[in-house]
């Protein structure tokens, strides 16, 4: 028995229903599958009849996906380049966001089977779309199926514009924290990426910062393990984790008091205080995967930048060794790990026995800081003033001694005339 498609201008998206369909019951033999393929690919030819393309999509793409695993990785593309284009027929924006639901929830079923062309599928998905709600939750699904499908590198150079895609898509809050937190989650994948990973986490925590406390109560797993990330961050010595209500919220949790407390040590305090959290606090360090001596190594560090803040400029090796807890002859050697961190500017004065220090970091930019900044701009601004009035002042003085002398010549020209 011989199955005849009739010819239109649709014929594309037929020829995917029964190419599908054969390969769906290619071995229940001709009796029984037949009347099958004859079947859905008169649903098809009814759907387009009908200008139903949500339904030809759906219809489409669930079978292609039966198949997907006996289709080679250009038969899959292709199939899925011709479903994809039917989002160019929908009827209304309600039925494009639709169609992309049920295209790409099919797209991301199976991330182990040709993890990379399913991704490159979504892709093609997202360029063909006009709506910008479409193409954001297109891109969503993509960054699931990169994590499962463990493809993250296809995805982690697009981070670098997403600024300019939010604009584009125009979503609101809600959409943009889980935007954040699933780059952060990507990135979290590559352990040379931790830093990004923390600036994404922190982005998604910021988005509570207007939330009561029981939204806020959401974020708490995430803000804890924000915490432990920064702390376990051998490069990273700054960030802005204590002020966001989603980690002050920790500071009254009986469960992770501790990790609040551990933050606040890492950016306010020295290592005296870390070693005194270490002695009541071993277990926890332990259950969150943390390592002493990772610990002790970033405190000192950050020991040495509370030094260098003080505002004389100048640190004797005497504080550094006590403070750091170190031997007197390592004392220029965490010298110089901070100054390479680029955590300290300063000279060493071996004479003396001190550090002259130009410049340190801040261990947190909050208001605090951002006042600081504020009365140095000041300052700066005043002092700028004062060399341009004395300029102005040398300049006016200038010019009229140059206009007396001029008058003292012309007189003197005309006596002698």
């Amino acid at each position: 028995m011989t199955t005849i498609v009739p010819t239109s201008e649709e014929d594309p998206f037929l020829a995917v229903v029964q190419f599908t369909s054969q390969l769906a019951w290619a071995d229940a033999g001709p009796e029984a599958a037949e009347p099958e393929i004859t079947r859905l690919c008169r649903e098809a030819e009814e759907s387009i009849v009908a200008g139903k393309w949500l339904e030809l999509a759906s219809l489409m793409v669930t079978s292609a996906e039966l198949v997907s695993s006996k289709m080679s990785d250009k038969d899959l593309e292709c199939t899925y380049t011709i479903i994809c284009s039917l989002v160019k027929n929908a009827n209304s924006a309600d039925d494009v966001l639709e169609m992309v639901k049920a295209i790409s929830s099919k797209v991301v079923q199976q991330p182990n089977d040709k993890a990379s062309l399913r991704l490159k599928i979504l892709f093609n998905l997202y360029n063909l779309l006009d709506h910008p709600y479409a193409r954001f939750q297109v891109y969503m699904k993509a960054l699931t199926l990169a994590v499962e499908g463990k493809v993250t590198e296809y995805v982690v150079p697009s981070f670098k514009k997403i600024d300019n895609f939010l604009k584009e898509w125009n979503v609101d809050t809600k959409d943009q924290r889980q935007l954040f937190l699933a780059i952060a989650n990507v990135l979290r994948e590559n352990k040379s990426l931790v830093n990004e990973s923390l600036k994404f986490l922190t982005k998604y925590l910021a988005t509570f910062s207007s939330e009561d406390a029981k939204v806020l109560d959401e974020a708490k797993e995430e803000a804890v393990r924000a915490v432990i990330e920064f702390v376990k961050a051998s490069s990273i010595f700054q960030c802005d984790l204590l002020e966001l209500p989603t980690v002050a919220q920790l500071e009254k949790d009986t469960k992770y008091a501790p990790v609040y407390q551990l933050l606040k040590i890492f950016l306010t305090q020295r290592l005296n205080a870390y070693t005194e959290f270490r002695a009541a606090n071993s277990e926890c360090l332990q259950s969150y995967g943390l390592v002493d001596d990772d610990c002790v190594t970033k405190m000192r560090l950050l020991s040495l930048v509370d030094l260098a803040s003080d505002e004389s400029g100048k640190i004797p090796y005497a504080s550094i060794k006590d403070t750091l807890q170190v031997k007197e002859e390592e004392v220029e050697l965490w010298i110089v790990k901070a100054i390479t961190a680029k955590l300290i500017d300063c000279k060493m004065d071996q004479m003396n026995q001190v550090v002259i220090v130009s410049r340190c970091s801040e261990r947190e930019f909050g208001s605090k800081q951002w006042q600081s900044l504020r009365t140095k701009l000041a300052t700066w601004r005043e002092n700028i003033g004062n060399v341009i009035s004395t300029i102005e002042s040398n300049k006016v003085t200038e010019e009229g001694s140059q206009a007396s002398s001029a008058s003292a010549a012309a007189i003197q020209g005309l006596t002698v005339r």
